[in-house]
């Protein structure tokens, strides 16, 4: 994998620099992690779901945590020694540990998550603040004096 310097973005980018922070965090993460796969799903306009196929996991191997904007779903699996008289010929389903993390968009938080089938989806939801909402301006009357002239002289003025 290339490295890309992004250090002339610091030097140009003045007031950028939670951006160029963002972007130089996301070339060091390595994006041929394949483990495990995930979908991500638009529910509704302000609704999403995160699905991750978790086969092998149970709830109390999987650890959800938020932080600063970032989602962190970590599945670790306790080290167990093939006791039970089992030879496998081709271990397909993977037992690892893994971490995988998603960017939250700002005002996004996770409403509940839930574990059916192997597959653990993760209930996501935008909250803007009111504050932020787009707001309906109405357009009103226009004044009953009329407009306003400035830096001009009436004609009945000027004589």
């Amino acid at each position: 994998m290339s490295n890309i310097d992004l250090t002339p973005l610091y030097r140009t980018m003045v007031g950028f620099d939670r951006l160029a922070g963002m972007i130089d965090q996301a070339a060091r993460l390595d994006g041929a992690q394949g483990y495990p796969p995930y979908n991500i799903e638009r529910v509704e306009e302000n609704a999403f779901a995160i699905e991750i196929a978790v086969a092998g996991f149970t709830q109390d191997e999987i650890d959800i945590e938020t932080k600063e904007g970032q989602l962190t779903v970590a599945g670790k699996k306790a080290e167990t020694e093939d006791g039970n008289g089992r030879n496998f010929l081709h271990r397909g389903i993977a037992q690892r540990s893994f971490i995988r993390r998603f960017q939250l968009a700002d005002h996004v938080i996770v409403t509940g998550a839930s574990l059916e089938h192997g597959v653990l989806r993760i209930d996501l939801i935008r909250e803007i603040p009111e504050e932020k909402k787009v707001r309906k301006i109405e357009i009103g009357a226009p004044a009953a004096t009329g407009p306003k002239l400035i830096g001009k002289k009436k004609a009945s003025d000027a004589a």
